[in-house]
């Protein structure tokens, strides 16, 4: 759906218009389209093409954004459309993220019907995921919105590649975010994805941290592109210093897709070494992903050491806290949001 933008852009002489939505600032002239394809000017005014333009539906545990402290085992209601503003050549939803409007199909729904299947399956959040949901700016606005007025919560799955001054706007109706900090270097943003620097992601998400959204990072470690020890460790000094030591940090395994079927999956060892690097530079929480069955899927006391979460896949297996989300053993606060929901067990299924 076409609809005028809200999000912040600049109108300019010759009625070009510039996007401010993300740090490339697409300068557009009449008819032409940003770098995500998804904005266009038209007659001298930005137009977002995918207003409530859905291209999938599903009920998910929260677990699978990955949030492993954010009301574990509750759901997410996750919805995605199309376009992205990065070019990522290993995305796993490049059939999403990289298409155009109208290459896909798309259903066009209203943000009181997204709210209202959220209740019906009762879900206790809204996830933006799949593709790039900042570039769906409007629409995640107005959605929302309107489920802040319903009780449900809202999350971003999100590569955080946004101006200051739209997620500023943005970010009072967002409960929670997992941000994909892709590296730690400008050059591999520019050689893998499509942007000159990493330092509007750094930037945004320190902007989350300082609003109160609760934000957990995730970190696909590619063999031979980011695997490396002082990046890594690097990373997690960042980490520790500008979001604090209890922001959660998964480190995930990579496996071949779209542009790099080339590269071989991640060593588990890799993995390990890294989740290591993190427990030494003081993060209290380090994930294991895409590793079935592996301890690093389970939250540990940060202070006694001792096992509190247990999960198997998405599944929590296993509590092992006392009220107030404190340790059972020692009685340490652990930075987990919201109380544990039972949901016994997890069958996915797609709207």
């Amino acid at each position: 759906m076409i609809k005028e933008a809200t999000a912040p852009y600049t109108k300019l002489p010759d009625n070009k218009v510039r996007c401010d939505l993300c740090p490339r600032h697409c300068v557009l002239e009449i008819n032409k389209v940003g770098a995500c394809r998804t904005r266009k000017n038209i007659d001298g005014k930005l137009y977002t093409l995918i207003y409530g333009s859905v291209s999938a539906m599903a009920v998910d545990p929260i677990e699978k954004k990955p949030l492993f402290n954010f009301y574990p085992g509750s759901l997410a209601f996750s919805i995605s459309s199309v376009g992205c503003n990065l070019f990522c050549k290993f995305c796993q939803n490049w059939h999403l993220s990289q298409s155009s409007p109208g290459q896909i199909k798309t259903e066009e729904i209203s943000p009181e019907k997204i709210v209202e299947l959220a209740k019906r399956y009762k879900c206790e959040s809204i996830a933006y995921t799949y593709n790039e949901p900042l570039i769906w700016w409007e629409y995640v606005f107005d959605v929302s919105k309107i489920a802040h007025k319903e009780g449900i919560f809202n999350v971003l799955v999100t590569n955080g590649y946004i101006t200051l001054e739209a997620l500023e706007e943005l970010l009072p109706h967002i409960d929670a975010a997992n941000v994909d900090v892709k590296a730690f270097k400008d050059s591999f943003y520019q050689e893998l994805c499509g942007a000159p620097s990493l330092k509007p992601v750094l930037e945004a998400c320190e902007m989350m941290k300082d609003k109160g959204i609760h934000v957990e990072i995730t970190n696909l470690i590619i063999p031979g592109y980011n695997d490396d020890a002082d990046e890594i460790r690097s990373l997690c000094k960042w980490l520790v210093e500008s979001l604090g030591p209890d922001t959660p940090l998964h480190f995930s395994r990579f496996y071949p897709h779209y542009k790099m079927t080339y590269v071989s999956p991640t060593q588990v060892s890799t993995i390990e070494k890294a989740r290591k690097i993190a427990l030494e530079e003081g993060v209290h929480y380090v994930y294991v992903g895409n590793v079935p069955g592996h301890d690093g899927e389970n939250t540990y006391c940060p202070n006694c050491g001792k096992l509190l979460v247990r999960r198997f896949g998405f599944d929590i297996v296993e509590w092992n806290l006392a009220e107030g989300n404190k340790c059972k053993y020692c009685g340490e606060k652990i930075a987990i949001k919201g109380k544990f929901v039972k949901r016994g067990g997890w069958i996915p299924f797609i709207i």
